[in-house]
């Protein structure tokens, strides 16, 4: 399939008009629009945020009449179901447009393929697959929990260039620098939610909050407790919004978190910790695209053993602190460098005095 160049500078705009979308439309996909009539743009829109109208919506209102006739650019199949909002495809027919191309085919069982089926069946010309890697990306959680039923995990650590997350003694503040660690709060705004362990709770008492970037909406909280050793004054638990998953329930301790505003989830598996893929889907189930996990060694070291880890988001510091210290994850020792986890680094990045780096789990 050729697509022109106008083509491609319309669907690259509506990227980032969907981009926008990128912190508020939780847990639907992020979604932008372009309708162009005579090689000029007669409207444009992108989904901000849940209930609010789609993408197509949007830019229809802003075209008006001027949509008759026109192209619309839209960075996924438009839907053809009725949700909080009515379907898009059957209002681009009523609009009167002639050719939709899109970026992608929604993984949404409700849609996949019916808004493509729709506008053919009206006569109306559509091409999808122009700059699809772009927009899965952009959608890469919501793609994950409509195709495995659980968000995308994304485990963020800084380390030392020797591979450190914390000296012996288990001072880890501060080892990447401020720039460092406002990126990394950017990285937790786009995020559905952020998951720790109750080690790092009774270290740290982090607030897991989004704090050094601008942000509308703070994300789910979770963490992950076995035993339910949480303090219900513990500032994560501070201002409800969170999710505490453990193996087995003690009424003495979680009626007091409940009362702090907590929910509970018991999800234990053989062993008696928490099971963590069951976590992933439970948390899939209640909407949620992109997890963001900022924990410490033992539980990075479970979450990677059992398969939960999609990506790593790593932070490296020019800096070297010796044997002793602490690593990034607890792995069993391995007889053979066939057994090593293999990943695929997809962006490098200087970051003020640090360089960051995003690795695919293979």
């Amino acid at each position: 399939m050729t697509f022109s160049t106008i083509d491609h500078e319309m669907m690259a705009h509506a990227l980032r008009l969907a981009a926008r979308g990128l912190e508020t439309v939780t847990p639907n996909p992020r979604v932008g629009c372009v309708i162009v009539r005579d090689d000029q743009i007669v409207g444009e829109g992108w989904h901000e945020r849940a209930g609010a109208p789609h993408a197509e919506a949007a830019a229809l209102a802003v075209a008006g009449d001027a949509a008759a006739g026109a192209t619309v650019y839209i960075t996924l199949e438009p839907c053809a179901h009725h949700g909080r909002t009515p379907p898009c495809a059957k209002a681009l027919i009523q609009a009167g447009v002639v050719r939709v191309v899109a970026a992608m085919s929604d993984p949404n069982p409700k849609v996949a393929g019916r808004g493509f089926a729709l506008l053919k069946e009206h006569g109306i010309a559509w091409e999808c697959g122009l700059l699809e890697n772009e927009a899965r990306e952009l959608n890469i959680g919501f793609i994950s929990r409509m195709t495995r039923g659980r968000p995308w995990v994304r485990l963020k650590a800084a380390s030392t260039l020797d591979g450190k997350s914390a000296l012996e003694n288990g001072v880890s503040q501060w080892i990447t620098g401020p720039a460092a660690r406002r990126d990394g709060h950017r990285w937790r705004a786009r995020a559905c939610a952020i998951l720790t362990g109750f080690g790092t709770v009774r270290a740290d008492d982090p607030q897991l909050t989004v704090r050094d970037v601008p942000c509308t909406r703070q994300p789910l909280r979770v963490v992950v407790d076995a035993r339910l050793e949480t303090s219900p004054n513990a500032r994560v638990v501070q201002g409800g919004n969170v999710l505490i998953a453990c193996a087995t329930r003690d009424e003495a301790r979680a009626a007091p978190l409940e009362q702090s505003g907590a929910q509970i989830v018991v999800l234990p598996n053989a062993a008696g910790k928490v099971d963590l893929p069951a976590l992933f889907v439970e948390l899939g189930r209640r909407g949620v695209n992109e997890v963001h996990v900022e924990a410490g060694f033992k539980l990075n070291g479970s979450l990677l053993r059992e398969g939960c880890v999609d990506e790593l988001l790593l932070y490296v510091a020019p800096m070297l602190v010796g044997d002793a210290a602490m690593g990034l994850f607890n792995l069993a020792a391995l007889t053979d460098l066939k057994q090593a986890y293999s990943l695929r680094i997809t962006d490098l990045c200087a970051i003020g005095e640090d360089f960051r780096l995003l690795a695919r789990v293979c």
